[in-house]
């Protein structure tokens, strides 16, 4: 049996920038610079550094992704009565968080070009309840940023941006991010930029939204024993934070490794499969490669068999799940649910192993 394939491999990614790692986590502990917050020194760091990467924004660190939307919707008002228009095709978070502060998510269906949440639809999901629109940046590729703003813009609706698989990712040459009142980033360690553990940001366009989701995330202090709002316990670590501004450094050089082995696959795949192919105004970092097939189970049997790792996101649209209480009828993302597949995809990758995961593929129907 030949070795297994995996789906992504972060040993390799540590090993590659060990000594660097090794030394940040020595400085934390030899500092106990262990928990965020206003004096942590590794924290601030990596808030100034992600800002000057973004090139914009204020950056409020916390502890995960989901917080990360959860705060942001907080900070901007949004609660109890009001409605946020999700996608129907992403991970729960997006959706979870909307629940989680009080406000009701309302589902729109995807396109089936980027799989973001289609634009043309926006309009008849408006009511007086809806209060902002949160775009998923989905598997790496920006969604139709400059519709959904004029949505948006037209409708006085926040525009919030869930960047938690599009870490430097582009649209019109401007990193996604930066276009919303709100922006949250995840850095779970899978991700293009990942910790070594939970992570996340808020990236927020006004000053007054800045202070408001660093009270939140930090028990609702301005300083220490002054509470001035209700918040929760939800803070960066010295740890993540070092690692993160070490792997900061990295992250095009890996993002344009991840693009050329999306590429590699693009040539070699056949036309049995639909591939992931975007406009040239989109720059996708690939966090995800996935294809489509209307013979999945043939084909995930046949990668199985080989020992290639593969994934799913997602196999079921938050649009039907019974948590939530609109369930509804998004047709584009029920049958993309169906076909899609994610392949391996990540910095290390080698060129020979994708052309062995393909040769598989292209192999299935003859």
């Amino acid at each position: 049996m030949k070795d297994k394939i995996p789906f992504v491999d972060l040993k390799s990614n540590y090993l590659s920038i060990k000594e660097e790692i090794d030394k940040s986590i020595q400085e934390v502990i030899s500092k106990t610079a262990f928990i965020g917050g206003s004096n942590n020194p590794f924290v601030n760091k990596f808030e100034n550094d992600f800002e000057a990467y973004l090139g914009t924004g204020n950056v409020v660190s916390c502890a995960n992704g989901t917080d990360a939307i959860e705060i942001g919707l907080q900070a901007l008002g949004i609660g109890i009565g009001d409605e946020v228009l999700v996608p129907a095709l992403t991970w729960i978070s997006t959706a979870e968080a909307v629940v989680n502060i009080g406000a009701e998510p309302v589902f729109v269906d995807i396109n089936t070009t980027d799989n973001g949440i289609d634009a043309d639809l926006l309009a008849e999901k408006i009511t007086n309840k809806t209060k902002a629109i949160i775009a998923v940046h989905l598997y790496g590729t920006p969604a139709n940023i400059e519709a959904i703003q004029k949505t948006c813009k037209a409708h006085n609706l926040y525009f919030i941006e869930d960047c938690a698989q599009a870490h430097g990712a582009l649209y019109n040459n401007q990193k996604v991010g930066t276009f919303g009142d709100v922006a949250t980033f995840s850095f779970y360690p899978g991700k293009n930029l990942g910790a070594f553990g939970d992570a996340g940001v808020i990236v927020c366009k006004s000053n007054k939204v800045t202070t408001i989701a660093r009270q939140i995330a930090n028990h609702g202090q301005e300083v220490k024993h002054n509470h001035l709002r209700i918040g929760r316990n939800s803070r960066m670590d010295g740890i993540q934070a070092a690692v993160l501004s070490i792997k900061l450094k990295y992250i095009d050089q890996w993002n344009k490794a991840r693009i050329d082995n999306a590429n590699y696959y693009n040539e070699l795949i056949n036309e049995d499969y639909q591939k992931p192919i975007f406009d040239k105004h989109l720059k996708s970092v690939y966090h995800l490669y996935v294809i489509k097939t209307d013979q999945r189970d043939k084909v995930l049997q046949a990668l199985a068999e080989n020992n290639i790792a593969t994934g799913i996101h997602y196999p079921q649209a938050l649009s039907e799940m019974n948590i939530f209480k609109n369930k509804t009828t998004c047709l584009v993302a029920n049958k993309t649910c169906e076909s899609i597949i994610s392949l391996p995809i990540y910095p290390e990758l080698e060129q020979s192993i994708i052309a062995e995961i393909v040769s598989v593929l292209n192999g299935i129907n003859k």
